[in-house]
């Protein structure tokens, strides 16, 4: 039973520690969204940029949330990758730095804290005061969870476990580093992990040589996390946190080696145990930075093993994102900037749709290749809007703004998903009729070119629907919804009749036939959805059909 609190104790501690570091990353991102991304966008030395990166750190509470901002800015184009890169290790220096500051003894400002942050939370109308206030209270918060942190562990420093475990720790600084890389990479953050080390370490129930291993493999953790979460982002986007991993990761394996071999220096094993492991921490980030001096090689190989697309593709127009990040704090700007996007997202589906046929006709693996390209577009546009859209002031937009934002994402989503029954159904039918050798008869294939046809046109329609609100448009949109279930069924019934006839082709290419006129309707479906937001507003739109004319007219 007595196991059993103590790790409830210690559950509660932690959890309490990383959200409370959300809290106060989330609070001054909210309060600093806009000017944070415009000052990552601006052009300096990588001196500057180092300063730069080493405040941002400590302002968001995380060298992660750095590198996956300035790679974010890297994939568009608006930071080059030395200076880029020179950010993030900054980052992680600044990030040392806000472990210190944490790691003080500061219980006595905990009420004063928690009082301030409270009130100007919960009385002030404005903004900014409120999210100061969210972000007193989450540094009042970390305080409190690294208190019972240290009241979890004190009274089983004398137990049998504890000792033996931090004893084997000790020995085996591998599996030390280990477990720091591992705590780093699940808690998604270093800054949580190393604190909890720090804390511990200073009760005396972990040796200062595995607390010293486990702080430098969550050096390596903390640099794995925004690798992962850019694995799908373009070249351009992984290059910086690759870098990254490579010479902090390397560093950190380095580090360990040698300080397993000769120990902490002198001059920082004098400062007590929880002062020489932050001592060390920075110290290792410190050196760190002067790994810069190697960002040109890297560069050159990650440009190579991580090549850019083609420049037409890179300069084609449907791939460069209209959101503009500057607007998010003016709701009629951020929306214009929203409503640009959703349509290139749009105009990007019509450029897939539009060989479509033309593959069932003559299959051309390249061109089927270009198409499925495409669609990673599209997942990149939709990640960004709902980034985007999280960033706007909710609070600040008025229920008419709020409606639109959530109908122009929820069309970001209708047409993504229609990108995806492109290129995940009909792609692939198109490669088996081509592997199979299937045929479709005259009539078939006119039918189901008849389908695309109008599916293309509807789409044009949608396009012009979202940018003017048309209400006549999107009546049209939504009765052609209608029209293509029925052509979508006649040319199922068609095929049949030819089955019975006797149609050779018919029958070898049954399957393919019926499954790309559903597919077509099924992408049609989602492409007239822009109709229902505008049909909801003018009261036009009756549990999901169309009101009738009279009524409309009335």
């Amino acid at each position: 039973m007595q196991i059993l609190y103590f790790l409830l104790q210690i559950s509660g501690a932690v959890l309490l520690l990383l959200f409370a570091v959300r809290m106060v990353r989330t609070g001054i991102e909210r309060a600093l969204g806009p000017r944070l991304h415009r000052a990552v966008g601006q052009k300096r030395s990588p001196v500057t940029m180092m300063a730069s990166g080493v405040l941002m750190a400590m302002i968001l509470q995380s060298s992660a949330a750095v590198t996956l901002l300035v790679a974010g800015f890297a994939g568009t184009g608006g930071i080059g990758f030395v200076p880029g890169l020179a950010m993030v290790l900054g980052g992680d220096l600044g990030s040392a730095i806000l472990i210190m500051l944490l790691s003080f003894h500061l219980e006595a400002m905990v009420p004063v804290l928690l009082t301030l942050g409270g009130l100007l939370f919960l009385k002030s109308q404005n903004r900014s005061w409120r999210q100061a206030g969210r972000i007193l209270v989450g540094v009042a918060l970390i305080l409190i969870s690294l208190r019972l942190l240290r009241e979890a562990v004190d009274p089983i420093r004398d137990s049998a476990v504890l000792p033996a475990l931090a004893l084997y720790l000790e020995r085996d600084f591998v599996t030390a580093f280990l477990t720091g890389a591992v705590l780093a990479f699940v808690m998604h953050s270093s800054v949580a992990t190393i604190l909890m080390t720090v804390a511990v370490v200073g009760l005396g129930a972990l040796p200062l040589a595995a607390g010293v291993s486990i702080v430098l493999g969550a050096n390596l953790g903390s640099a794995v996390i925004p690798v992962w979460l850019t694995r799908q982002g373009d070249p351009a986007v992984r290059r910086i946190p690759i870098a990254n991993l490579l010479l902090r990761g390397l560093a950190a394996m380095a580090a360990a080696v040698v300080l397993d071999a000769v120990g902490v220096p002198a001059p920082l094993s004098s400062l007590g145990d929880s002062a020489t492991l932050v001592a060390v921490h920075i110290a290792f980030n410190a050196l760190v930075l002067g790994l810069i001096l190697f960002a040109s090689p890297i560069e050159t190989l990650l440009r190579r093993s991580l090549p850019d697309p083609s420049v037409t593709q890179a300069l084609s127009p449907l791939h460069r994102s209209h959101l503009d990040l500057a607007t998010t704090d003016t709701p009629v700007r951020a929306l214009a900037s929203l409503r640009r996007e959703v349509i290139r997202m749009a105009d990007v589906l019509s450029e897939m749709l539009t060989p479509a046929m033309s593959l069932y006709s003559q299959y051309d693996r390249d061109q089927a290749r270009a198409v499925t390209a495409e669609d990673q577009v599209l997942n990149t546009a939709l990640d960004n809007i709902r980034l985007f859209a999280a960033e706007l002031p909710h609070h600040a937009m008025s229920k008419p703004e709020k409606r639109e934002m959530r109908a122009l994402v929820d069309y970001a989503i209708a047409i993504e998903a229609a990108g995806d029954l492109l290129v995940k159904r009909l792609i692939p039918l198109a490669e088996e009729k081509n592997e199979n050798g299937l045929v479709f008869s005259d009539a078939g294939h006119a039918e189901l070119s008849a389908i695309h046809r109008r599916l293309c046109q509807n789409l044009e329609t949608a396009s012009s629907v979202l940018v003017s609100n048309d209400l006549v448009g999107a009546r049209q949109l939504l009765e052609e919804k209608a029209e293509m279930a029925r052509l979508e069924r006649k040319t199922r019934k068609e095929h049949l009749k030819r089955l019975s006839a006797g149609v050779a082709e018919s029958f070898a290419s049954s399957d393919v036939h019926i499954e790309t006129a559903y597919t077509l309707k099924e992408i049609h479906s989602w492409i007239v959805t822009v109709a229902h937001p505008i049909l909801l507003r003018e009261g036009q739109l009756l549990d999901s059909r169309l009101a009738d004319e009279a009524g409309a007219s009335g």
